[in-house]
């Protein structure tokens, strides 16, 4: 179990966010916040189900996912926020394959890391979800309403 209150905070964030994009988004918004929440949870289950030395590699596979997933969300609807989470996680998929690849214990420095690129994400996420709240918005104001 979490000895921090951080964690908790950034599981909030993650559900706040997704939750969000969920309910005021578009399909671009839903479809990140669902890839992003899924290999979350996968991740919170590599840490806890598998050994220390399967942790690695199997953290760089979820990543991959994840950046592959935002790739073709990108290909597939060319937003700019989505074009940035998809460069943060390859930054993310790099940092966790520069620590399997030297042997390094995960550090401060990969949490540091770790850590700001979710932020990153979720904030990408985020703005992507008030643009497309904000538009939604603004075609309804300019519909004429039936008398």
């Amino acid at each position: 179990m979490y000895h921090s209150l951080i964690p908790l905070i950034g599981w909030g964030a993650t559900f706040l966010v997704c939750g969000l994009a969920w309910w005021k988004g578009a399909d671009p918004e839903r479809l990140g916040a669902s890839l992003k929440l899924i290999t979350s949870v996968i991740a919170l289950g590599i840490h806890h189900l598998l050994k220390q030395d399967a942790i690695s590699a199997a953290l760089l596979t979820a990543d991959g996912v994840l950046a592959v997933g935002f790739l073709a969300l990108a290909i597939r609807y060319a937003s700019l926020w989505i074009g940035a989470a998809m460069l943060l996680q390859a930054g993310q998929f790099s940092l966790h394959a520069w620590y399997l690849v030297s042997a390094l214990e995960r550090d401060r420095f990969y949490a540091i890391v770790n850590n700001l690129v979710t932020i990153g994400i979720l904030i990408c996420i985020l703005v992507g979800t008030l643009i497309a709240w904000s538009r939604r918005a603004r075609a309804v104001a300019r519909t004429p309403q039936a008398a």
